[in-house]
């Protein structure tokens, strides 16, 4: 993450801290995937378009 600017670093460090369990439960999602064979991108993101409602209401709060 050295690479991404500071402003999304913190907005993406106050969403896991609002919701570890929903980042823990997507990790564990992407790596299962992965593990099937899936290609780590495209893994992520099946998930995340799986989780999108969830990762919306984050945002807004």
């Amino acid at each position: 993450m050295r690479d991404v600017p500071e402003a999304q670093r913190e907005q993406m460090t106050a969403l896991v801290t609002k919701d570890p369990q929903l980042f823990k439960k997507i990790g564990e999602e992407i790596e299962r995937r992965k593990k099937g064979g899936e290609s780590e991108v495209k893994a992520a993101m099946e998930v995340m378009k799986k989780y999108r409602a969830e990762l919306s209401a984050l945002m807004q709060k």
